[in-house]
């Protein structure tokens, strides 16, 4: 079993249409702008909202470890947390939360069947998204049989930084692929994400070559990748696919990461790096790189 950190009901940007979007927790990859922190591990992850606390003391008492303290600054982590959870089942306005737990399939199925006419009417569907849902390939594979035995329209929003034989393993179920696209240099893709390119580069040929539909995301971001020379290299290589994007989706760069790193006790982007949205100008600029070489772009989705 796969822990699930969050379940987004109609979701406008993980796909076409109306969309059920399923989180699975880990990822090989630790990108420096990740939006969601709470996914990258593959266990529970605690988070504690200062704001929403009245101090009562409920999970300081409950704890088994006595890990909690009240201070004038909120409650305080221990370092000894066993991610049982009690806390957070104590706490009356939910400002501690666990993030990841374990889902039936049956649970699951119930809450997509909930959205089925909002989903077909608007040609939307279901999407894994994470962390990254190929490093729990059975379990993807599990989820998107189950969704295509219902005739849900899948969908897999992943790095494709996996093996080749995962890919293969769960093409023949997924409807449409929504690949990132991050760095064209390998080099500098480690620096940003952790990881090198040649992995996710070798899948997206091979899903290109597949036949399969797929869209490219790419999470435009000045002090990333938003320079002419990497947008260039970008779009020439999508370009040169045999079977090419339906889609190529720009991402304006956001912070919303910070936040929830505060909520972790974790620090966002501890190398310091400058990173920025891109104006209104360069985005139109980049549109016009992919669209000169006949990929259709747009900004968002």
């Amino acid at each position: 079993m796969a822990l699930i950190f969050d379940i987004k009901r109609f979701a406008v940007n993980d796909g076409p249409g109306i969309r059920t979007t399923l989180f699975l927790k880990g990822c090989p990859l630790r990108c420096v702008w990740c939006h969601n922190p709470e996914g990258l591990e593959d266990k529970p992850v605690k988070l504690y909202t200062k704001k929403k606390c009245i101090g009562c003391m409920s999970c300081v008492d409950i704890c088994p470890v006595h890990n909690l303290t009240l201070t004038p600054d909120g409650i305080k982590d221990g370092g000894k947390c066993t991610t049982c959870g009690k806390c957070t089942d104590e706490c009356p306005t939910l400002a501690l939360q666990m993030a990841g737990k374990e889902w039936t399939m049956d649970e699951l199925m119930a809450i997509v069947e909930k959205e089925r006419q909002v989903m077909e009417e608007s040609g939307g569907g279901v999407t894994l998204c994470g962390g990254e849902p190929l490093m729990h390939p059975d379990y993807a594979l599990r989820l998107l049989t189950e969704l295509k035995h219902r005739n849900i329209h899948t969908a897999v929003d992943t790095t494709l930084f996996a093996s080749q034989e995962t890919v293969r393993k769960v093409m023949p179920m997924t409807d449409l692929f929504l690949v990132d696209l991050k760095h064209m240099d390998s080099e500098r893709h480690k620096f940003f994400t952790g990881v090198p390119n040649e992995t996710i580069h070798d899948n997206i040929r091979l899903i290109s070559e597949s036949g399969a539909r797929f869209w490219i995301r790419i999470p435009l971001t000045v002090g990333v990748n938003a320079d002419d020379d990497n947008l260039v290299k970008s779009a020439d290589f999508l370009a040169s696919l045999p079977t090419k994007p339906e889609m190529v989706n720009i991402l304006v760069y956001h912070d919303i990461g910070i936040g929830k790193h505060v909520r972790m006790g974790t620090e966002y982007n501890p190398q310091g790096i400058r990173m920025e949205a891109p104006d209104e100008a360069l985005q139109q600029h980049a549109i016009e790189i992919f669209t000169n070489r006949r990929l259709k772009a747009i900004i968002g989705g």
